[in-house]
């Protein structure tokens, strides 16, 4: 189950159906394993604050990740964990990297969906096959690979 809250109403003004990108994006992250995510699209202060009271690091960023605690499955469903986005952070990001804001999110959606499911970037190697799972994943939505400048979408 996808889960997809919009607390910050830039998110719909810039993107009209976003729920449902988020939505594509994260099943198509998530392939054909299951599992509860909920997605909250939010502003900048919200990111920094969590990004503070979490790991330390006072300044907003595009995404956050917060995998569930081992729990037991509710409705049928084991919850993943949850994904936080900022407005201001991806919105710029994706002006100056030349992307469409809804191809942006959707690449970080994806990402954090993978970072659920245990997959990192903190070694050269896991960021590799990290962002080759992303770049399959996004093509197979039709979204050209993020990692690839100038981004033509």
């Amino acid at each position: 189950m996808i889960e997809v809250e919009v607390d910050a109403g830039d998110w719909t003004d810039a993107i009209d159906d976003v729920e449902a990108v988020v939505e594509r994006a994260a099943v198509a992250a998530l392939g054909d394993r299951e599992g509860g995510i909920v997605i909250l699209l939010t502003d900048d202060e919200t990111v920094r604050d969590l990004n503070d009271r979490f790991r330390g690091k006072d300044r907003p960023t595009n995404v956050l990740s917060f995998p569930a605690a081992e729990m037991p499955c509710v409705a049928g469903q084991t919850p993943l964990g949850d994904i936080v986005l900022a407005y201001g952070v991806c919105a710029a990001e994706a002006e100056e990297q030349s992307k469409t804001l809804r191809n942006h999110l959707t690449h970080l959606v994806v990402h954090g969906v993978l970072h659920l499911l245990g997959r990192d970037h903190e070694v050269d190697v896991e960021a590799e096959a990290m962002e080759g799972e992303e770049r399959v994943i996004l093509a197979s939505l039709g979204v050209s690979d993020p990692y690839t400048l100038p981004y033509d979408d």
